[in-house]
């Protein structure tokens, strides 16, 4: 009886690793495949030196905020999950107390989530945050910055916006990129990063 041909794919890979032999299966196309590999998958969106995918949202209030119109000031964009969450909650409000410190060195902080504008609204007042809040509600920004993502919890895979951050030069061009965020920390992290822009 034939093993799967997914079985057989790794069983190759395996004899021909203890062989040495080098050995490329079909490129991969999904997170199991880069896995079977003992790769990592590829990151998406803009890297370091890469100019900034430009977009217009909608923010809390109601105006539509465009990327190169805040041109020349630097721009740190923070990808989030999900208003009102407690990861969320506290990145928002340490982004919200260095306020004063970006907007000394000219840099404006603007956190983007899939949630509405409406939601963004009380997400803002609850927590008296001072950092715009833009709603990218078809996804279309989180594509670009490659923040939207497949992610796992307790077995099951689904997808989301990782927690990420991008420091936008004056130049319109990536200064550096954060990916995976852990809150504590990080926008104190961001803040140096852009004092030394």
């Amino acid at each position: 009886m034939e093993a799967p041909l997914a079985g057989r794919a790794a069983l190759m890979l395996v004899l021909a690793r203890m062989h040495g032999v080098g050995f490329c299966l079909d490129s991969p196309r999904t997170w199991d495949d880069y896995q079977l590999r003992g790769q990592t998958m590829p990151e998406t969106g803009p890297q370091t030196g890469d100019n900034a995918p430009d977009f217009t949202l909608p923010q809390d209030g109601g105006d539509d905020v465009t990327l190169s119109a805040q041109a020349p000031a630097p721009v740190v964009l923070y990808f989030y999950p999900k208003d009102d969450t407690s990861g969320c909650t506290k990145e928002a409000i340490a982004f919200t107390g260095l306020m004063p410190e970006f907007e000394a060195v000219g840099v404006k902080v603007m956190g983007i989530s899939k949630d509405t504008v409406a939601k963004h609204a009380k997400f803002r007042a609850k927590h008296e945050l001072g950092v715009q809040l833009l709603s990218d509600e078809d996804g279309a920004v989180c594509e670009a910055y490659g923040t939207w993502v497949e992610k796992s919890m307790y077995g099951k895979k689904y997808m989301g916006i990782e927690r990420s951050t991008f420091l936008i030069g004056a130049d319109g061009k990536v200064a550096q990129v954060w990916r995976k965020v852990k809150v504590p920390g990080h926008a104190e992290a961001v803040l140096e990063a852009a004092k030394a822009l």
